[in-house]
């Protein structure tokens, strides 16, 4: 059984969602979009001050990087992929999420 099996949408709703998340990394790699940070930018001036915003950006660009590649993969090769792919792909990104949560709340201070 291969991910198209499994798959019960259109398949062009994989690709906007894979465009999406790619403008999004594109944005936080360059450092540009902490403002795009859930909690950073709702987050007080002095709780913003504790944070190197540049390297906060580039860690969650980092991260939202390889959702869009698991994205993009699921969706250039879903006829070939097994469906237990798609329980791998959701343990890569718990653990993907996980990481960069720590990374931005250890290396990502000042």
């Amino acid at each position: 059984m291969t991910l198209k099996d499994i798959s019960s949408g259109p398949d062009w709703i994989i690709w906007v969602v894979g465009i999406i998340l790619a403008i999004f990394s594109i944005i936080l790699l360059t450092g540009r979009g902490a403002n795009l940070i859930a909690g950073y930018n709702t987050a007080s001036k002095e709780k913003k001050d504790k944070y190197n915003a540049k390297r906060l950006s580039r860690v969650f660009g980092s991260g939202i990087a390889v959702i869009t590649g698991l994205v993009f993969a699921m969706g250039i090769f879903e006829n070939v992929l097994p469906a237990s792919f798609a329980t791998i792909s959701l343990i890569i990104v718990i653990i993907d999420i996980v990481i960069m949560l720590v990374i931005a709340n250890t290396v990502c201070k000042k």
